[in-house]
Order: structure tokens, then C-alpha cells, then sequence
């Protein structure tokens, strides 16, 4: 249960972070799709996937994020604001307990469908890579914001 819940807590790291740098003020925009790829390009090294593999895992991963950023959209719109009241409050906490149940049950549907394109041993390779992938993308995020900061604090003023 502990892993299941570092996973899920990464998972909404990951989905906080593309959030957050979609609308951050850097020199250099967000771009999914570049995302996508590197993350893509890491996994298939890490994990050893020959391009056969790869071609058949990289769809259900994709149509698995798609599923997973739709609940995140539902979570993040209906617990966008704190409830003024102790029962409101209770009811949005127990939402998002379902919409995060939600998302483990998707994650498990998409690992047994990865079993019927993948074996099991690249199938945990591929979930280690993704993980270290999105680790370092969230530790490199926070090193180019101070990065940035710290470029601003020390400009001249026009």
C-alpha cells in the first residue's frame, strides 16, 4: 500500500508540474509534446525496448496518461476551492479518495494490458524508468525556477 501510495503521490507531482510549467514565465515554454518524447526516449533505453516493443507499449502508455490527466482535471475542478464548511469539506475529501481510487484501478487495467505487449520483466523496467524519468524532470524543473529567479533578481532595471 506505501508504494502504491509514493506512485500515486509522483503521479500528482508529475501532473502539478506540467500544470505549473505550462504557466510559468520562463525563457523556454513548456512543450508536451517534447516532454512526451524524452520521457518516451528514456523509458525505451532504460528498459531496454527493441522499436516492436516499443511501438506497442508507447500507445497504451499514452492512452493511459490521457485517462489519468482527465481525472486529474476532475479533481483539480472540484477541489479548487476550499469548502467554507466542515460537511463540505468532508464531501470533497472523500471525492478526491474516489477520484484517486480511480486512478489506481486505470493504473492496474494498464499494467495487465502492458503484460499482453510486454514481459513482466520490462513491464517493471518501464515503471522504474518512468518514475526516475518524471524524478529527475521534477528535480531539474526546480533547479532552471532558481535558475531563473535568481537570473531576474539580479537584472538591471529598465
Amino acid at each position: 500500500m506505501k508504494k502504491e501510495m509514493k506512485r500515486l503521490f509522483l503521479t500528482i507531482s508529475v501532473v502539478l508540474f506540467l500544470s505549473v510549467s505550462a504557466f510559468a514565465d520562463e525563457p523556454q515554454k513548456f512543450s508536451p509534446e517534447k516532454f512526451q518524447a524524452e520521457m518516451e526516449q528514456f523509458i525505451t533505453q532504460e528498459a531496454c525496448l527493441t522499436p516492436e516493443e516499443a511501438a506497442k507499449f508507447f500507445p497504451l502508455l499514452r492512452e493511459m496518461h490521457q485517462k489519468q490527466r482527465a481525472i486529474h482535471s476532475q479533481i483539480k475542478k472540484e477541489c479548487k476551492i476550499k469548502p467554507v464548511d466542515e460537511a463540505e469539506c468532508k464531501k470533497c475529501v472523500q471525492k478526491r479518495d474516489v477520484y484517486e481510487l480511480e486512478l489506481k484501478s486505470i493504473q492496474q487495467t494498464y499494467h495487465n494490458k502492458f503484460f499482453c505487449v510486454l514481459p513482466a520483466s520490462k513491464v517493471y523496467d518501464v515503471i522504474k524508468a518512468e518514475d526516475r524519468f518524471h524524478r529527475r524532470a521534477f528535480k531539474n524543473w526546480g533547479k532552471n525556477k532558481d535558475d531563473h529567479n535568481h537570473h531576474h533578481k539580479h537584472q538591471p532595471k529598465k
